[in-house]
Parts: structure tokens; sequence; C-alpha cells
């Protein structure tokens, strides 16, 4: 049988000058002053005006132990700045599991602005999210010709509490970065929709969508989302009453697909090792219960944490049954629906379809679920309930207001909750207190509190943190790893030793166990051992700054002072603000007599760390005792001397040592004599007997009216 002569066959269908019969009888009519420019620009205002009511408070907000250094402050190539090199590294690595690379290109260009000020990296998520919001008002109101009830959508979108992770948190930037390309690609669709349908409308729609992919693959779900549209409100499914999904709107979508199944393949490729391999039953049974669980937060959302963890298959059974009640009868009911109320079907599906991805199904990591994941899903829920909500009072009276008044107080509730929620992402302790507030079992919470009470000196209370965290999950080498952390802080190194240990027999690829497990070998005088774990953690991890510098000291430590100048120059290559790095090359050149070279190494390290007292006293030495005249500089010896005299609380005899020697150097020998017995009682008093001989020089030429020169090294 020959095809019929006016099938049209084309990948991208082609404008026809028949009108496909719609879903309903009639189109809706366009309300009044829905094209109003002067409306339309001030539902925009104030929709910035909400959103920086809620997140204007992060600007003044740091980075968080949640990703933000693995991404940001402690990725080199990143901190670097944007650049090919660094383009290029974003396409071929993958961060933290995740291949991301537009959003790790925006990290780049975040650094390249504003540094490592947090500020400016919140201020770009916020302008995305803004960005985002906009968009979505605009593709709402054009497709659906409904002024003000996309304008309540997007207003939800813009400040409901469940977004504050996306949009707080900078790590997360693959959702604002990715949603931005999501409400562009459903923009370029809908013109290539509406307009005719010429090949370069479709392919910018393929570029937006990969775009949105390369920075989150989660929206790879997006093609089924555009089907979605088309069916309402679209309407381009010739045949409403048909279940079948007309086969030109599905050849149209395989190049969209083909985009997904691409990136769907990397993505699993890099999370390989993330993968947790839990049974089946208990991943369903998470993923029906976490659906239902996203519905309730929804419309009540307190209780939000930035971690919850997996209840593995500890979940309660007539959760599970309900959530299989419930959930096929609301889809049943979308079904039965879907003719007088298409949107019902619309927005269930999307939000059923774009959590597909992390639902748990396949699990990476041990969450049960996330408030990230339903930035995007939930828009679906939200145009289902605004639209389902202008049907059921149509016949009201006063329905106008009472509409309008109940839209404000959703959204003044919301912005409330919203600015609360904001606020626990203000430092490391409000965020995991929080988290600990309204989750129980959860180890990552604990764990990452334990490091934030480190990070402040809070040592017996970290102490405890961790401990808790290995109650609830013995086998984490992270808690080990920062267990030792705060046993070597406090000097109990055996027990340290011990922590990292156990670490490493639970992964021995642990690159940051392997190098302080060194640090500790390092401080105890045991070179060779230290050594041995410096390089075992370059080589799993040859970017590693750290391991490169503490490499450096345990040569420099041993005479192998070119060995060791040669690894502080490749710490500082991946890490150029490393300050300790400068500082200690520095004092490798200063052994191999280039004290012009060690004076430019020990200004750079203050330059980068300003109240850097080591570095402030040994810069102080060279300019008042150099050998070389030229190199001297008693007035500003004097002046870093007393500086880090000054932040040492006056009790160091090395720095009073420095001081008394700038101070004879800018010929004040009634200060340096003074200075020097004080240094003098005080290293006799410790028995610093190397010091105490220094000293005895030293104070031998002040008392005749001679500073002292010639010595290369510091005290």
């Amino acid at each position: 049988m020959s095809r019929p002569r006016n099938e049209n066959m084309s990948l991208i269908p082609q404008p026809s000058t028949t009108q496909a019969p719609s879903l309903d009888a009639a189109q809706p009519a366009r309300p009044a002053g829905s094209d109003n420019p002067w409306t339309v620009f001030g539902i925009c205002v104030f929709l910035a005006g909400a959103i920086w009511l809620v997140f204007g408070q992060t600007l003044h907000y740091g980075f968080v132990n949640y990703d933000d250094r693995v991404y940001i402050a402690n990725n080199p190539v990143i901190l670097g700045g944007l650049s090919w090199k660094g383009i290029v590294w974003a396409f071929t690595h993958d961060v933290n599991v995740n291949w991301t690379p537009l959003t790790v290109i925006s990290h780049m260009l975040d650094c390249q602005l504003y540094g490592t000020r947090a500020g400016g990296h919140h201020l770009t998520n916020l302008l995305l999210h803004l960005a985002s919001t906009i968009a979505l008002f605009l593709v709402l109101k054009e497709i659906t010709g409904a002024l003000w009830r996309s304008a309540f959508v997007a207003a939800v979108f813009a400040i409901h509490p469940l977004h504050v992770e996306s949009v707080a948190w900078i790590a997360e930037r693959r959702d604002v970065l990715s949603g931005l390309f999501f409400m562009l690609t459903l923009g370029a669709y809908v013109r290539y929709v509406h307009l005719p349908r010429f090949l370069g409308r479709y392919l910018i729609v393929m570029l937006m969508l990969a775009l949105a992919l390369m920075s989150k693959p989660m929206v790879v779900t997006l093609p089924f989302v555009l089907l979605l549209l088309d069916y309402w409100p679209l309407k381009r499914f010739s045949q409403p009453s048909d279940s079948l999904i007309p086969r030109r709107l599905i050849v149209e979508k395989l190049p969209l697909l083909a985009l997904s199944v691409m990136v769907c393949v990397v993505t699993l490729f890099a999370q390989k090792e993330a993968i947790t391999p839990l049974p089946l039953s208990v991943r369903v049974g998470n993923a029906l219960v976490s659906y239902v669980a996203y519905l309730g937060q929804m419309i009540y959302p307190v209780g939000l944490a930035a971690y919850y963890p997996h209840p593995g298959n500890s979940l309660a059974l007539w959760k599970i049954i309900a959530a299989f009640i419930l959930l096929p009868g609301i889809s049943l009911g979308a079904v039965v629906a879907r003719r007088r109320q298409p949107w019902f079907l619309m927005g269930w599906l999307w939000y059923l379809g774009m959590l597909v991805p992390v639902i748990g199904l396949i699990q990476s990591g041990m969450r049960a679920r996330a408030d990230r994941y339903t930035y995007l899903p939930q828009i679906g829920l939200y145009i289902l309930l605004t639209w389902a909500v202008v049907e059921l009072t149509a016949s009201w009276r006063n329905r106008r207001w009472l509409l309008g008044g109940g839209a404000i107080a959703v959204l003044v509730a919301l912005i409330v909750c919203a600015r609360m929620q904001t606020s626990y992402w203000r430092n490391d302790e409000t965020l995991w207190t929080h988290a600990l507030a309204c989750t129980s079992g959860n180890s990552i919470a604990h764990n990452n509190l334990g490091s934030a009470f480190r990070q402040q000196g809070r040592l017996n209370e970290a102490l405890a943190q961790f401990q808790k965290a290995l109650a609830i999950d013995p086998n984490d080498e992270d808690v080990y790893n920062n267990l030792g952390n705060v046993f070597f802080q406090q000097k109990r190194t055996d027990e340290a030793i011990s922590c990292y240990q156990k670490a490493l027999a639970l992964d021995p690829n642990f690159a940051e166990a392997h190098n302080n497990l060194g640090d500790v070998f390092l401080q105890q005088g045991r070179m060779n051992d230290a050594i041995t774990q410096f390089q075992a953690a370059l080589k799993i991890k040859p970017d590693y700054a750290e391991a490169h510098y503490n490499l450096g000291n345990a040569l420099r430590r041993q005479g192998k002072v070119n060995e060791a100048i040669a690894q502080f120059q490749k710490a500082l290559a991946l890490k150029p603000q490393f300050a300790e790095a400068h500082y200690n090359l520095g004092n490798a050149l200063l052994q191999q007599g280039q004290i012009k070279e060690a004076i430019a190494q020990f200004q750079t390290a203050l330059m980068i760390k300003p109240d850097y007292v080591d570095a402030q006293n040994n810069l102080a030495w060279i300019l008042a005792t150099s050998p070389e005249a030229a190199l001297r500089n008693g007035t500003k010896s004097v002046e870093l001397a007393e500086r880090a005299n000054q932040l040492a609380g006056g009790t160091n005899p090395v720095v009073l040592c420095t001081l008394a020697a700038a101070y004879a150097e800018a010929g004040k020998f009634p200060e340096a004599i003074a200075t020097a017995q004080s240094a003098l009682h005080l290293a006799e008093t410790q028995s610093n007997a190397a010091l105490t001989g220094l000293l005895q020089s030293q104070l031998k030429l002040y008392q005749v009216g001679m500073p002292f020169h010639g010595a290369a090294p510091t005290p």
C-alpha cells in the first residue's frame, strides 16, 4: 500500500493551514489588562521585591561546610577564575561526582568577579532565581493568557520555603542556573510552536535544553514537560478523547530526548561510586513516601532541613501503604477529569515526572529526599492548585476580592516562613543545629556541626558531636578523620593516629586522611613516615595543595631544601592564595641565601594574611639584620615587629628578639636593650639555650650602641 501523499514524515512538523481541534470547545478569553505592559512590569517589580525580601539577607552570609568548600573555597581550579584551561577542565572533570560544566564555569566567573567573598556568590544565586521567576511568569502568561494566575504561580515559586535550599546554598547553583535555562527552553518552545516552525527555532530549543542539562542533569525530563505543555495549554493533541499521544509530537521530541539520554549516561558514569546498593523494595518504599512528603511540605513548609537521613528498611509500613493508595488515587482522578480540567493531569504529571530522576529509584548517597529536588517539579502543582481554586470559586460572590485577599494571605505566610528558613543558612552552626532539631538519627548533621565547632576552637563540643555521629554510623570514614583532627588539636596524638588509621581502613583512597596522618608524623619528627603518607595522598589526589605543602615541610626538615622548594611551588601553582606556602617557601629560600626572593615571599604572605605573625616576624628580622645594607630598613622593621609583638601578646621571646633588633637598626637603643632583656628573661624561663645565647650577644652590641647585623637565618 502506498503512503498517503499528504502525510508529513519530517522530523520537525511544518506549519499547517488548518487549525487542530482543541481540548475545549473554545479558547479561554484573555483577561483584561493581560497585555498592559505597565501591569506586567508592576508584577515583575513585585516578584523582584518579594525575592529580595526573602533572600537579600544571604548577601551577608558566608560559605557553609556542605559542599561550598568542595565547589569553591577549597577548589584551586575554580578559585583560579575564568580561563580556557578552566573551561576545558569543567567539561572533562566532575566535581563531587556531578558533571555540571556550565555550573562549574559560573562558579569560576564568580571567583573572577568576587574572589572568595561569599556575598557575591550569593548575589549571583539570587539574580538567577529572580530571572527564572520572571521568565516563568512571562511564559505562563503567554501560553495561558491568564495574567494573575500566572503571576501567583510565579510568586509562589519565587518565595516558597522549599526553594530556600536552592537559592541560599551557594553550591546548589545547579538549581537556579538550570532553572533559568529550563524557563528559557519553555519560552523558546512556545515561540517555535506559535510561529512558523523553522529549523532555526527548533535548534534554539535544543540549545537551551543542552545548557540546562549542563547546569544540572535533573532536567533530563524536560522533553516530557514539553509534551505536557502540548497537551495543555498549547492544545496540540489532535484527538482529545484519545489517551494515545500523537506520533508527530513524539517524533518532534526525539532529538531533545537524545540529548537527555546522553546526559543520563554521563551522569551515571560520574556517580557510579556514589550509587548505594539498597534493596529495590527499600528504594520503592522511600520513593512513594517521599512523593507524599513533598506534597505535605508544599502545603505546610515547616521542619525543613538541609539533610534528611535515609530510613533504610525502618520506614513504617503504613506510610508506604498510604502513599501507595494516595498517589494512584490522585493520578486516577487526574485522568478522569482530563477533559474538563486538563490542567489537573498536566500539573500532576509534571510533578510526578520531574521527580523521577531524584526520587531514589537509583539511590545516590544516603539521603531520603531533599528540599532542592522540588525546585522545578512543584511548579506543576502550583499550576494545578491555582487553576483549581479559580474554577471552584467561579460562582462565588465577591470572588475577585476573596481570591485577591486569599492570595495575599498565602504569599505573606510564605514570605515569613521563607525568611525564617533562609536565616538558618547564615552559618554552619545555625544550619546544622536546625537540621538536628528537625530530624533524628542524622549522622551527617552531627558530623558537620562538629566540624563547625572545631573551626571555632570549641573542641570538646566538636568531640561530642563526632561521637554522636559515630554512634549512628560507626562506618563513616569522614567522621573518624574529623575526630582525628580534634584529637590532634588537643595534642592527643596517639588517639589521632588511631582515628586516621580507622578512616583509612574504611577507605584506603581517602587522601585527606593520608595527609592528616602524615601531619601527625611530621609533628612527632617521624619524617620518613610522614613523607610516605604525603606521597600516598598525592598519588590519590595529585592536585592536593595541602599535601604538596606538607611534603615540602618534611623535606625541608630533612635538609632537602631544593626538593622542598619544588613542593612549595607546586602547592602555590594549585593554590596561589596559600599564605603558609608562601611563608615556608620564603624560609626555604632564606636557607639557600636567596634573601631578596625570601622577602618577596614573606611580603606576599602578608598581603594574603595581614595578621600572619610568623611572616611579620621573619620579614622584620631580615629588614633589621640582613648582611646586605641595601635590604635593611629599620623603620619598616620596627613597624612589622611591633605589630607582630602586639598580636603575640608580648610574651613570645622570638618576636621580642626581633623587635629588639629592629629598634637597634632604627637607632632606638634604650628600647632595644629593654626589649632584649625581656626576651632574655622569657628565653631563660623556657630553657631555650640557643635563643638565650643569641640575646646575650645582641645585648652586648646594643649596650655599646651597635645594631645586630650579619645573621641570615631567622631566630
